[in-house]
């Protein structure tokens, strides 16, 4: 399943946001090792985020778990279909939803199409994001960071909003936030900044919440291969990308989807406001 460091050459995209299937190795988004056993049986979940990376990861093994998905993404088309077809592949249905997601209208779009299509919702993953490597705190300006916090951040509170009234008790919203919400990184303040809001999010909306049976977690990735890396990051810093990690080897995306199975079944059933770290091994406050 892992690959090396090494096994990574430098390269860039010059799409925005990059493509799964320009990159080089491919990110592994599923384990034939892994079998489901129906913990997620005829759950219906939104994953934003969902046509590449963690996001298609999640939806594969939600697939294996027997839930139906909605992926929604902005406009990477062809990354989409390869993740519908693998959700299929497994019996589930995956409806795609093309959007921006900045927009509080489409989300309540993407919310109302998820009902009509399958007549509920149960897990709520909010797992798409923007990043931008920054040279420091002067480059950044109003356009960057309305750009970042509208994807990453108010995304979230248009989404959970929009979701709340169908979520019953037993269901569960999940956020992506990151390692660097803990230790921070000069070169992805705007980012950094994001993500730790996202932590604050979780913890806050997690015990209000509680009184309607709905739990909140979330989920910190360290170094992943995905296609956030050439996107955001020059053919130079690519190259041996996850050598910084205990491990010295980059996160793959099927290693992290596992902590969003955990999450969303009764099998976390007494965790609410925690976050899980697939990082690497970097230890970093709870």
């Amino acid at each position: 399943m892992a690959i090396t460091s090494d096994q990574i050459p430098p390269q860039t995209q010059e799409r925005t946001p990059a493509l799964e299937s320009e990159m080089t190795p491919k990110p592994q988004y599923d384990d034939p090792n892994y079998r489901g056993s129906g913990k997620l049986k005829d759950k219906v979940a939104i994953i934003t985020g969902g046509d590449s990376g963690i996001g298609r990861a999640i939806a594969v093994l939600y697939a294996k778990e027997e839930a139906d998905v909605a992926i929604v993404y902005l406009d990477e088309h062809e990354d989409a279909e390869t993740t519908r077809q693998a959700v299929a592949a497994y019996g589930r249905r995956c409806l795609a939803i093309a959007g921006d997601l900045s927009h509080e209208s489409f989300c309540q779009e993407v919310i109302q199409k998820v009902i009509d299509e399958y007549g509920q919702l149960d897990i709520l993953i909010n797992n798409a994001a923007q990043q931008f490597l920054e040279e420091d705190i002067a480059s950044i300006d109003q356009a960057r960071l309305e750009q970042v916090f509208g994807s990453n951040v108010f995304s979230m509170f248009y989404l959970i909003k929009a979701a709340l009234p169908h979520l019953k008790p037993g269901s569960s919203i999940i956020n992506t936030t990151s390692v660097v919400a803990y230790k921070g990184n000069p070169s992805l303040l705007s980012y950094s900044s994001s993500k730790g809001a996202i932590l604050a999010l979780t913890r806050s909306l997690a015990q209000p919440l509680i009184e309607q049976g709905i739990r909140v977690n979330a989920v910190a990735p360290g170094p992943i291969w995905t296609p956030f890396i050439p996107d955001a990051f020059p053919p130079e810093k690519v190259k041996n990308f996850g050598k910084q990690v205990p491990m010295q080897r980059p996160g793959q995306p099927i290693e992290v989807a596992t902590c969003y199975v955990f999450l969303a079944s009764n099998d976390a059933s007494y965790m609410a406001g925690q976050v899980l770290h697939p990082n690497g091994g970097v230890v970093v406050g709870a």
